[in-house]
């Protein structure tokens, strides 16, 4: 009895009977860096303040609705490096159609495929904003790399994508990128999500290999803390309704461009669109959906570029899906993807052999794929480091993560306990039943939890006398992880007929 009683009574003592428990950590909140239409909560800025959300319509309310692009006809390019440029005929006359300068940002787009494919709480980082400025805005690595910054205080996140790092040239793209993984590799509570710079082209380009840049610029450090997926996809995010006229350029001239009699008198009668009302734009743009094929068409080309997007944002929300469905041990893989009609590019089971298993410098690109009568897949699990037996998959790296933070946490409960016998068989015991339960759910594998675990603790076994003497408690935890099966083959052969 600890309390030490002088008055005659009777006293009544409460013992706990059971060991303190860890409690399982979130596996999928990730937390997206880049630039957003406003940022703003009852008149704070929420300029570089991670902010957790928990909808896409609290997105909106706290960070804006997507930045309104408008596009260029040029003449068509001849030299050879433009072989990825998006065609289209006017008049008979083939014209190149892009985006203008600083016009072309991701964040938004990626958000809403995130929420499409399962996406839930997540954190946004919003590093600069386009409210006002028609002009477009310029995308900095600086700040991309202080909105990671801001991360560092903050424990939740388990997954850092940065979509818009794929307007900054290659060099700058995957600086970022290597400087994403050493922030996960010091937390080592989060993975990264990378896509692919230029990846919407064809791999084997003339101004050179973009998986081969990739796999040379983005470092040889931290990269089973990063996966990457490609190609880039062709989606159905921008709808009809989110393209009309002032998606073009003030330099191309719809006089001059539609040739359609009727359509020409609407833009006569139009006249300057500088002042005009919403309900006068929408009549002018519904006039020439009806009056000209030709404007009809250039803006499903402009749709159609618009809905080209990077897969990280759908990937987010698939690693959510996966980890509410099945747990974090599953491999987000062989899964669909929604609101997708096909990859950018068709990738054959031979392409990806090289994408998946890369001998010489063993850094692994996930592919996505389309089968036929199924849809498009997700056609790899592997982390950067797929020559790796210990973190060559995804959701082996990220198991590792949910239990190393989970027991981590628990564990701070008894800093500053006795570091004697009784604080180990408590410490033990908690670990122990917790591994228990994720043995129980799938987590980890083996026959019974002897084969899936082992846990160690006490003096002679882990820690000596000058440890204990030093103040310092030391567990060995040993687990055997799922891995998934991602070969799997069939072998097949002939027997004698018996009698």
């Amino acid at each position: 009895m600890a309390k030490i009683v002088k008055t005659p009574g009777i006293y009544i003592e409460e013992k706990n009977a059971f060991p303190g428990s860890v409690v399982e950590v979130a596996t999928a909140i990730p937390a997206f860096i880049g630039y957003t239409e406003k940022a703003d909560r009852k008149g704070k800025s929420l300029v570089n303040i991670p902010t957790k959300i928990t909808s896409f319509t609290e997105y909106t309310e706290l960070f804006g609705r997507a930045f309104v692009p408008k596009f260029q006809l040029n003449p068509k390019a001849t030299d050879p490096n433009k072989s990825d440029q998006h065609l289209i005929t006017i008049n008979g006359e083939e014209k190149a159609l892009s985006y203008n300068d600083d016009h072309e940002l991701y964040l938004f787009r990626s958000i809403q495929l995130f929420f499409a494919n399962g996406g839930g709480p997540c954190y946004m980082v919003s590093v600069g904003t386009y409210e006002g400025k028609p002009n477009g805005i310029a995308i900095r690595k600086e700040a991309l790399l202080g909105g990671l910054d801001t991360l560092l205080k903050e424990q939740e996140p388990t997954i850092v994508v940065v979509p818009d790092a794929v307007k900054l040239t290659s060099d700058d793209c995957y600086a970022v990128y290597a400087q994403v993984l050493a922030h996960c590799a010091k937390m080592q509570s989060r993975v990264a999500i990378f896509d692919i710079h230029s990846g919407s082209g064809e791999r084997m380009q003339p101004q050179g290999d973009v998986i081969g840049i990739f796999r040379e610029q983005i470092g040889s450090e931290f990269l089973d803390y990063g996966a990457a997926y490609y190609p880039w996809l062709n989606t159905t995010i921008v709808g009809k309704q989110e393209t009309t006229f002032q998606n073009l350029a003030d330099s191309v001239k719809l006089k001059d461009i539609l040739k359609e009699e009727e359509a020409q008198t609407i833009i006569r009668e139009y006249g300057d669109p500088k002042g005009k009302t919403g309900q006068e734009i929408s009549n002018f743009h519904r006039g020439l959906v009806a009056s000209s094929a030709t404007y009809v068409r250039l803006l499903d080309a402009i749709r159609k570029i618009m809905n080209l997007l990077p897969p990280s944002g759908a990937l987010a929300g698939l690693y959510t899906t996966v980890d509410n469905d099945r747990g974090v041990w599953k491999a987000p893989a062989n899964i669909p993807i929604n609101r997708v009609i096909n990859p950018s590019l068709h990738i054959t089971h031979e392409q990806q052999e090289s994408l998946n298993v890369d001998e010489k410098s063993g850094k692994s690109i996930n592919a996505i794929r389309t089968f036929p009568g199924i849809g498009t897949l997700v056609w790899g699990g592997r982390t950067l480091d797929g020559n790796s037996p210990d973190w060559q998959y995804i959701n082996v790296r990220r198991t590792l993560i949910m239990l190393e933070q989970s027991i981590k946490l628990a564990l701070r409960a008894y800093v500053f306990e006795p570091n004697d016998a009784t604080t180990w068989s408590t410490v033990k015991s908690m670990i122990v039943n917790f591994l228990t339960d994720q043995w129980k759910q799938g987590a980890l594998t083996g026959t019974s939890p002897e084969d899936a675990f082992d846990v160690q603790i006490g003096l002679g076994t882990t820690m000596t006398s000058l440890d204990i003497l030093e103040g310092s408690m030391l567990v060995s935890v040993k687990l055997a992880v799922v891995k998934p099966a991602e070969f799997i083959v069939v072998t097949f052969e002939q027997q004698m007929q018996k009698p």
